[in-house]
């Protein structure tokens, strides 16, 4: 059986990033939460909508049973779908690859918010940025630690969400637990490279339309297509394009123009490194000079085969969530 890969020796140096330090934002609830039993037996979903800055953000909420007592931990989803779908994916007869599920069973009272411009949150007129999602995410955070009486809780931060999450943490790392980091990308990331080709393109067009086929090719990009079953890609796919109806390319052209966006040396809490062995965006030669220096000795790397990009909705998705949940829960 093949197992994870960790690493532990980073041998270059990353260059120094840094955005703003986020600014105090208002906060307040829009509206009450909206609880539905999911299909998963013993598991509630619940709507939480906040407002931040005047922009309503919502966050999705798995739990089995009473949150009372329970770790808490919020998911920030990518520069393309938002939390909900990123992380809580219904495939009929394959439950396995709902992480939001997982964790709940795990034990985790479990969070995923939609920054704005994507999902059921606000779409803001003009570019939307990565500190504008930090912002966002501090927003969602506050309203869950105040929520459940907690001072910290841990964070699982997945592609573009690496970024604001990075950001996040570097700026509160007293609110943060534990932190894992996946499908993180870096300044000589394959994608992004790609990306930095249309910056123009991103500039004049705040917003594009992706078509269900578009959705798809995110699954095959360096990645074999049997490495994804076709049900998960074709369940992904039309629950994309119906949600999001229009994406925002704010995202893209921040990693075109602004990477490294997040310090190393200022992640000062215990914090994983994951990707997939064929991400397009996550690679040992660019992630390990940035393990290398995050200052915490608490820290992990790990590569899963049988997983690319969209790595927690492939074959390798087991043994990702087992990883996570294996870091999060240790003593």
């Amino acid at each position: 059986m093949r197992r994870a890969i960790l690493l532990g020796l980073g041998i270059f140096l990353y260059a120094l990033g840094g955005f703003a330090a986020s600014a105090e934002t208002s906060t307040s609830v829009v509206s009450a939460p909206t609880s539905v039993l999911s299909s998963t037996a013993g598991i509630v979903g619940t709507e939480h909508w906040i407002e931040n800055d005047g922009i309503r953000i919502f966050v999705w909420e798995k739990v089995s049973g009473s949150p009372a007592g329970k770790k808490v931990v919020m998911l920030a989803h990518g520069s393309a779908t938002a939390g909900r779908e990123s992380f809580d994916l219904q495939v009929p007869d394959k439950p396995s690859y709902s992480l939001m599920d997982r964790l709940a069973g795990e034990g985790f009272d479990v969070f995923a918010l939609d920054t704005r411009g994507f999902g059921r949150s606000t779409r803001p007129d003009g570019q939307m940025t990565t500190a504008q999602a930090r912002d966002d995410l501090n927003a969602a955070v506050e309203y869950v630690l105040k929520m459940r009486g907690v001072s910290k809780l841990d964070l699982v931060a997945w592609s573009w969400g690496t970024q604001y999450g990075g950001m996040f943490v570097m700026d509160h790392p007293d609110k943060v637990n534990r932190y894992v980091s996946y499908a993180q990308m870096h300044t000589n990331s394959p994608d992004v490279a790609r990306r930095r080709a249309r910056i123009a393109f991103f500039r004049d067009n705040p917003y594009i339309v992706i078509p269900e086929a578009g959705w798809k090719t995110r699954f095959t990009s360096m990645t074999p297509a049997e490495v994804t079953e076709p049900e998960v890609l074709n369940a992904f796919a039309k629950i994309a394009t119906a949600i999001e109806v229009k994406s925002a390319t704010g995202p893209q052209l921040d990693l075109a123009t602004a990477l490294p966006m997040v310090n190393p040396r200022l992640i000062t809490v215990p914090t994983m490194l994951i990707h997939g062995q064929y991400d397009d965006v996550a690679d040992t030669e660019g992630l390990l000079p940035f393990f290398a220096q995050l200052p915490n000795p608490r820290k992990q790397y790990v590569v899963v085969p049988d997983a690319g990009h969209m790595m927690h909705l492939q074959k390798g998705h087991l043994l990702f969530q087992h990883a996570v949940i294996g870091f999060l829960t240790a003593p």
